[in-house]
């Protein structure tokens, strides 16, 4: 997840983007490929361009819990959130378990205890927490996988806003001093077998779109960013699900995609109307797509696998079309997403740090099922800058590899930490590394 989404599972600035963002519009990715700033900025769950490539970041190759390390802060609570990055702050979601549930919960399953749904906001040059908020008080109303945490959702912000999602417990809104705009409640998902929640919110221009699938009622919604009111909302026929929905603008028309097990589903962003839909993908379909080029990369991987490139520009049913213009069914990622840079599609095979990389022209493998020496499982989702590919496992470990066609190992570094599901973030000279009880900030 951002994600299940985040981590378990479960968009950038010159003068130009800067007025843009004030303005309340996100830039875009063809600005923060040519903006000599953009490497500040890591927006939002999978970055600057939403394929987990940042495109002007220079993090290092190596480090250690003694070395390249700039900062480390303790982070209070549980969250597998991505830390979200604009400029000199820094913002990370966490619940902090404190106090006792006086009311007997209805799910057997939902924990006995409060939470505190908490947004952190920390200074960028020292890890120090410039201020923290709680948006919510509460004992969940259910409980969750023990992989997933109550804070696996990532925020996201247009370098005004921070939007923070705690699911079940909204979508909150704070301006960058920690002052709450408004606040949005969507009611109490209920999610397969207890799995929790963890689907991130997608952000573009004026518009935050939230994707609520569970095993009720589930709908699609876009709100007012300045505001909070409900723009749209559409209803959906899918069971539970933690993918993040990705925008992406073609031919003018900017549209919601969102992964899921039925049917991948895009969406008319100015109004909510479907668009297109297409079948094939698995059960509990996690991953978030990625696009580039005009085609979109769809993945997961609970009992199967699938792989599918679909070319945007139609409408209605894709499935089985030529609409799709390759596909791939083994060794597709169960939690993490894929990673999208350049003209290389990076996936993990199920829960595994296992790579493999295609041509995202016409779906060569260049190398498939390559198991990485020094890390074991992961639920973090692959990250590249400059000419390096991060695989960070969940034992805190990271494996960096050469970017191109042979799965070249340039360095595996670790922290002390045990447990890290949360993506890594890159920025600038800067890679963050949340492990399940610090944020670090490893940079030379």
């Amino acid at each position: 997840m951002k994600t299940i989404a985040g981590s378990f599972c479960p968009t950038r600035c010159c003068l130009p983007l800067l007025l843009a963002a004030l303005a309340g519009a996100l830039p875009r990715a063809a600005d923060a490929q040519t903006a000599p700033a953009a490497e500040m900025f890591w927006p939002q769950w999978r970055g600057p361009l939403s394929t987990g490539f940042a495109p002007n970041a220079d993090p290092p190759l190596a480090w250690s819990e003694t070395n390249n390390v700039k900062w480390k802060t303790p982070i209070p609570g549980e969250g597998d959130s991505t830390p979200i990055v604009w400029g000199d702050r820094v913002f990370v979601l966490s619940a902090i378990p404190g106090g006792s549930n006086a009311a007997a919960p209805a799910d057997p399953q939902a924990p006995a205890e409060i939470y505190q749904f908490t947004v952190f906001c920390l200074d960028r040059a020292n890890g120090k927490v410039l201020w923290q908020r709680v948006a919510r008080q509460e004992a969940p109303h259910e409980g969750r996988q023990e992989n997933n945490t109550f804070a696996s959702a990532s925020p996201v912000t247009d370098g005004r806003l921070l939007l923070a999602f705690f699911g079940s417990r909204g979508l909150h809104c704070y301006d960058f001093e920690g002052n709450l705009k408004w606040q949005k409640d969507f009611g109490k998902m209920k999610m397969k077998f207890g799995f929790g929640e963890g689907a991130s919110p997608a952000l573009w221009g004026d518009k935050v779109v939230v994707n609520w699938d569970q095993e009720g009622d589930d709908f699609i919604a876009a709100l007012d960013t300045a505001s909070g009111q409900e723009l749209w909302r559409t209803a959906r026929d899918e069971g539970s699900g933690w993918s993040t929905p990705l925008i992406v603008e073609y031919n003018g028309q900017r549209q919601v995609i969102v992964n899921a097990t039925k049917k991948v589903r895009a969406y008319d962003l100015a109004n909510g109307k479907e668009i297109w839909s297409c079948g094939g993908q698995t059960a509990n379909a996690i991953p978030s797509p990625v696009s580039a080029g005009g085609v979109v990369y769809l993945t997961s991987g609970f009992m199967g696998s699938a792989l599918q490139a679909v070319r945007l520009g139609r409408t209605g049913d894709l499935t089985g079309t030529d609409a799709i213009v390759w596909s791939h069914n083994k060794n597709t990622p169960y939690v993490p997403s894929p990673l999208l840079d350049d003209n290389l599609l990076y996936i993990l095979s199920g829960t595994d740090a296992i790579v493999s990389c295609f041509d995202t022209g016409n779906g060569q493998a260049y190398f498939e099922h390559e198991r990485l020496e020094g890390v074991h499982a992961a639920y973090a989702s692959p990250v590249a800058a400059r000419d390096r590919v991060y695989i960070l496992s969940r034992e805190g470990a990271c494996v960096v590899l050469k970017k191109g066609p042979k799965p070249e190992v340039l360095a595996v570094n670790k922290v002390a930490d045990k447990r890290s599901d949360a993506s890594l973030a890159l920025a600038g000279k800067d890679l963050f590394l949340r492990t399940s009880g610090n944020l670090y900030c490893i940079s030379q």
